[in-house]
């Protein structure tokens, strides 16, 4: 009975053993937060490129959904994300004012530029963005337009409405909607030899530039900020609230902020960090 006894507690010890193999990866792997995001700090290569630094320094992987900015708070207001970052503060002051998110925090900016053909047939390089949608729609120039509600599209509209313009009514024409995000986009627009309203960091990362060339830069109206924020426990209990605040307090720490800085295109910068600068100015 004794050898027996052993036996079975050496099996059984053997199959708890066995159990808690298979039990480490499946724990591992629900070291994971969500964030809702923009397409720009996708396409344009950020987060490739300073998310392997945060799982490193935490542990925690970062699943990124990339849509626009409308898409990405619509996300978030479900619950189907623990973290919103993107770029359009009145939109976000709304989610936050509607309880959706809490702890906004700015992060980092770039700019907008207007793109278009090298020959620029409406005649509008410089630095004025509102008097270059003017030329853009007198002359019946083509212009693609995201059309998808994102962040950059929310601002596109705004400089539209600046220059008392209702593109809408050239819709089909000389105004054509993509529905898309900037990428393709873009690419409708080189394809079209039209112009195109496009976040910076986006642009630098795109390829199949064909004619087009950056325009309109340099108006400080163009100014692109874009912010963090948790989604709210308080609407949704299954947010993964602590891990969600480490990813916000390491995008906004002087870490995080150094890894942002660093990404460059050929030697230029996407994203200007600004967290640390509006802490010490608070």
């Amino acid at each position: 009975m004794v050898k027996k006894s052993t036996n079975f507690a050496r099996r059984l010890a053997g199959v708890l053993v066995l159990a808690g193999a298979f039990a480490l990866p499946v724990a591992a792997q629900d070291k994971f937060i969500v964030v809702a995001s923009t397409t720009s700090t996708q396409d344009s290569g950020l987060f490739g490129h300073i998310l392997p630094i945060f799982k490193a320094r935490t542990g925690i992987d970062v699943r990124v959904v990339a849509q626009g900015t409308g898409q990405a708070l619509a996300t978030a207001k479900k619950g189907d994300a623990d973290v919103v970052f993107v770029h359009d503060k009145v939109a976000e002051a709304k989610f936050v004012e509607e309880g959706f998110g809490v702890d906004r925090r700015e992060v980092m900016y770039n700019d907008f530029v207007i793109v278009g053909p090298k020959a620029d047939p409406a005649k509008t390089a410089g630095k004025d963005a509102i008097g270059a949608l003017k030329k853009i729609e007198a002359t019946k120039q083509p212009f693609a337009s995201r059309g998808d509600k994102s962040g950059t599209h929310a601002a596109e509209l705004r400089y539209w409405k600046a220059a008392e313009i209702d593109p809408q009514s050239g819709k089909g024409s000389w105004y054509r909607e993509t529905g898309s995000g900037m990428g393709p986009t873009l690419n409708t627009a080189s394809a079209m030899n039209a112009y195109a309203f496009t976040d910076r960091g986006t642009w630098l990362s795109f390829k199949n530039r064909g004619d087009l060339t950056v325009l309109v830069e340099g108006d400080t109206k163009l100014f692109n900020q874009y912010g963090v924020m948790l989604v709210n426990p308080a609407k949704h209990a299954h947010v993964k609230k602590e891990m969600g605040m480490q990813f916000i307090d390491w995008i906004t720490s002087a870490e995080g902020q150094a890894a942002i800085a660093a990404y460059k295109i050929e030697g230029q910068q996407l994203f200007f960090p600004n967290a640390t600068a509006l802490k010490k100015a608070a």
